[in-house]
């Protein structure tokens, strides 16, 4: 009768030590979607005010280049020229304050139109949760073409 009772009990503790580990599992899970959530609203809303300052002109963008500009991949250049698009930003939602960079891009078949790149880094919680967006933007007379893509991995 003794070892079926601890058999019983080994396999309580077994399951209950399983379910402990995947509820610890899940709850990483669900922090780590949180974190990837805010850092894509951060990027989201530095992105959307920079794209709105870049049309109304009130913001400056680095001259334009010929092809894709590449700026946004360095680190020195991004941490640099980029701008924080508000002024104040809520320290509980970001590790830092979301910042955007504005590029300016001649279009080869396009002479006449003004193109930008804006590029959007946000944060979530930790350094390691960012999220980068970019923006193309060819303002050609009084038409505003907008072309969203998200940067697949980090650059820097």
């Amino acid at each position: 009768m003794l070892p079926v009772v601890l058999l019983l009990a080994s396999m309580m503790l077994a399951t209950t030590a399983a379910w402990f580990e995947q509820s610890v599992t899940t709850a990483r899970n669900a922090t780590g979607m949180y974190d990837h959530l805010l850092a894509f609203r951060a990027a989201d809303a530095a992105l959307t005010a920079c794209a709105r300052n870049v049309i109304s002109g009130s913001v400056p963008a680095m001259p334009g280049v010929a092809g894709e500009p590449a700026g946004w991949k360095s680190q020195t250049t991004f941490e640099s020229s980029a701008i924080a698009p508000f002024a104040s930003w809520p320290a509980t939602l970001s590790f830092r304050v979301p910042r955007c960079l504005v590029e300016g891009w001649r279009l080869t078949n396009r002479a006449d139109a003004q193109a930008y790149l804006v590029t959007a880094r946000g944060y979530g919680r930790n350094v390691d949760s960012q999220m980068w967006l970019q923006l193309q933007i060819v303002i050609d007379g009084s038409t505003v073409e907008k072309h969203w893509r998200r940067v697949a991995a980090r650059p820097f």
